[in-house]
């Protein structure tokens, strides 16, 4: 199933992919929000869907909203082999965590701005866990209980700034640098052990064409490290890395850096795509 947040009427309401279009299942009592979603009964709610002959909504025309609101965005960095390579990095040997604020996060389709003191800004196209349950030390054989499921996610760079220090923060944490979306596809629908296509375009060009089967950590390894040290809530986000293509992975006499009135276009296999234009 693939869930979604929509803004109608001035409200953000729970949205349902079918193939007719996306059906408001807040209207029809089914989930008030996303967090109510996390803990509700899917074999209901897909029951429901199958009976329902009603209105729906056009994708192409809706305003999305945030996928959750988290309190959370952790990311694992250098976690494709392609992409640690490129960048002439070490493979880890343990996942390489850093975070996001919450408020960097957009949805598809809203306008990120490039603040004019930094230059260098790059692009990674990631698949996004979404944590469905509080997790706190667990471990790896129990990490995919905790999984409500995947959506698609951009975690832009400000690659100058990002490397002042051994700390990335201060790169990954502009407003709007933690675009994702649209859709979040339940965990029973998406295996991301298996190989997945993830995409980044920039005005219509592909720049990134991988697959999750170049993961160094699967996502249950990540949420399983993520969790021994940070109390994972239900709605946090956790971005899993990007395959090779990055900007920043080409010699430096060829970078050519995202410029305010580029768009971005992330996909993946089986979960959506994801636009952000650039102002």
């Amino acid at each position: 199933m693939k869930f979604c947040t929509l803004k109608l009427g001035g409200a953000e309401v729970v949205g349902a992919l079918t193939e007719r279009g996306i059906v408001d299942i807040t209207a029809l009592g089914l989930a008030a929000d996303m967090r109510a979603l996390f803990s509700a009964d899917l074999g209901a709610i897909q029951a429901a869907l199958d009976a329902y002959d009603g209105a729906v909504y056009d994708p192409a025309t809706v305003t999305f909203g945030n996928v959750t609101r988290p309190e959370k965005i952790v990311c694992a960095g250098l976690n494709y082999k392609s992409h640690a390579e490129e960048t002439g990095g070490e493979t880890p040997k343990y996942p390489v965590l850093f975070s996001k604020f919450a408020d960097t996060l957009v949805p598809t389709g809203a306008a990120v701005t490039l603040p004019t003191w930094q230059r260098c800004y790059d692009y990674e196209a990631e698949l996004v866990i979404v944590v469905g349950r509080a997790a706190y030390n667990v471990a790896v054989e129990d990490a995919e209980d905790y999984i409500f499921g995947y959506t698609c996610g951009n975690d832009l760079s400000a690659r100058d700034a990002q490397f002042l220090s051994n700390q990335w923060l201060t790169g990954k944490n502009f407003p709007g640098f933690a675009p994702a979306g649209q859709y979040i596809v339940t965990r029973d629908a998406f295996n991301p052990e298996e190989p997945h296509g993830v995409y980044c375009e920039v005005n219509g060009a592909r720049v990134q064409s991988g697959d999750t089967s170049d993961m160094i950590f699967t996502c249950r390894e990540t949420l399983a490290a993520a969790s021994r040290y940070f109390p994972l809530a239900p709605g946090d986000l956790l971005f899993t890395g990007t395959p090779a293509g990055v900007i920043l992975g080409k010699p430096k006499g060829s970078r050519v850096w995202l410029v305010p009135g580029d768009v971005v276009r992330v996909a993946i296999d089986g979960v959506g795509e994801l636009v952000t234009p650039l102002v």
